[in-house]
């Protein structure tokens, strides 16, 4: 049947069109705005996609909660007396959903402010400069662009044989938004988002906390040390921590889950009331329009040249649907180079063996460049500092003693090859030492970059020293 709606429809043409407007999407259309071009972006969902709404806003906000119940619960530390505190979790994914909330509308009063036209629907990619766009009254318009940007981000994975179900088997959505706490929980995966959620629950007052990795670490991307510290301080807090542990099956027929997982000490069963499934995401890339465009892709991830432009000329891509690192402020640079080699405004390349990671866990991951385990696979002629944050005034002041500073220094020319915190606040602190490294930073230059004293930050300073065997205060 032929549609009489679309055909007599007229195409609004536009200089640049951006589907989703997450942290990769609404960078791009705004830094596009700036340069004078004419702007639209698809969302299908909520403004700001999965990061503001769904991810690293309304996490960060409920780790906030748990900070401010762990501080309450040991006021006795602090010099305080304060009777039994209990954590009511609908006000606490109530102030969640609230900031979740709050910064969405930002972003579109960013839109608004930018002159850039938001289009709510799913896109499809017609032809290299036309998308279509399905309301969600199934209503169908077309668009045109000289440039289109794809921003789709991803979406939780999950194992065969444990499916999510939103019940017993839960993702981060679920998660995010829990109207009961369950009495036991089981994280499978224990990057970012499932030490995250292992030290959230847990800090909410949940008796049982499983962490469960495959590899033989937690947090398997940051350095061994860090691994090591992070184990330690989940294990001293009592979440059960379990590594080189491979899930093999999942059991939701009963009340609860029952894992069967192999371990170095044979197999063992674990009875939950629910399990997180924190195993990695996917990319959104499917039916969209890309296969029928002939866009080249592997494992579901477009390949991009150095201007991020997919094989299909004039469509671009950023952030979690291209082989780069899977963080929101990675997508953000992606979208302001792209959008600045578009417009063919002078720009520098993304730095990415200089991208910071970090973990908003108790005590906080935060990292950049390589580790110790790289440098020496890499024959990289190296050397240590490390400096304790328990031999730090500030920390021992804060009640936040667990953790280091450590930094990769190059032994031939004392560059900062990678440094890895683990502490209180360090999350703040790693922008520094990228900034400095993209400066080709030294340690005898941050051994005379005076650091205000008493803050966590001097432990860099001190890092610094030790690696020169200078460090005073060890």
């Amino acid at each position: 049947m032929v549609d009489i709606k679309k055909l007599n429809r007229q195409m609004e043409k536009f200089d640049l069109l951006v589907v989703g407007s997450g942290p990769g999407g609404y960078v791009a259309a705004i830094r596009a705005s700036q340069l004078g071009m004419n702007v639209a972006v698809v969302e299908r969902t909520e403004v700001g996609g999965i990061c503001l709404n769904w991810g690293c806003i309304p996490t960060k906000a409920l780790l906030k909660s748990a900070q401010a119940l762990h501080y309450a619960n040991h006021a006795a530390d602090y010099g305080f007396s304060v009777e039994s505190i209990q954590a009511d979790i609908e006000k606490v994914v109530e102030r969640s959903r609230g900031v979740a909330s709050q910064m969405s509308k930002g972003v579109q009063f960013l839109f608004k402010k930018n002159k850039i036209k938001l289009i709510e629907g799913s896109a499809y990619l017609k032809a290299a400069n036309i998308v279509e766009v399905t309301s969600k009254d199934s209503q169908i318009t077309e668009y045109k662009a000289d440039k289109i940007i794809l921003a789709t981000g991803a979406r939780p994975s999950c194992l065969p044989f444990a499916p999510i179900d939103g019940q017993k088997i839960i993702s981060y959505r679920q998660a995010l938004v829990p109207k009961t706490l369950p009495k036991s929980l089981a994280v499978m995966g224990s990057g970012a988002i499932g030490s995250e959620f292992a030290y959230f629950y847990h800090s909410m007052g949940v008796e049982t906390v499983y962490l469960i990795e495959y590899l033989d670490r937690i947090v398997p991307l940051e350095d061994n040390d860090v691994s090591a510290q992070l184990s330690r301080s989940f294990r001293k807090a009592g979440i059960k921590v379990m590594v080189s542990s491979a899930v093999k099956s999942v059991d939701i027929s009963g009340e609860g889950v029952v894992l069967k997982v192999d371990t170095k000490k044979g197999e063992q069963t674990i009875e939950v009331e629910r399990l997180l499934s924190a195993v990695g995401v996917r990319p959104n890339t499917e039916k969209i329009g890309l296969e029928d465009l002939g866009a080249k892709m592997e494992r579901g991830k477009l390949i991009v040249d150095d201007k991020y432009m997919t094989s299909v000329k004039g469509i671009y891509a950023i952030g979690d649907i291209i082989p780069t690192q899977a963080l929101a402020h990675v997508a953000s640079a992606e979208a302001i180079n792209c959008v600045e080699q578009i417009a063919g405004v002078e720009t520098r390349a993304v730095n990415y063996d200089n991208i910071p990671g970090c973990t908003y866990t108790s005590p906080e991951v935060a990292s950049c460049g390589i580790t110790e385990r790289i440098a020496k696979e890499r024959g990289i002629n190296y050397k240590i500092g490390k400096f304790p944050f328990t031999a730090s005034g500030k920390a021992t002041a804060a009640g936040e003693r667990d953790g280091f500073v450590k930094l990769i220094i190059d032994a031939d020319t004392d560059k900062v090859l990678g440094a890895h915190l683990i502490g209180g606040s360090v999350t703040e602190m790693i922008a520094g030492i990228v900034t400095g490294r993209n400066l080709g930073v030294t340690a005898m230059d941050l051994i005379h970059s005076v650091h205000p004293h008493p803050t966590m930050s001097e432990a860099i300073m001190e890092a610094a020293a030790d690696s020169h065997n200078e460090s005073i205060h060890i």
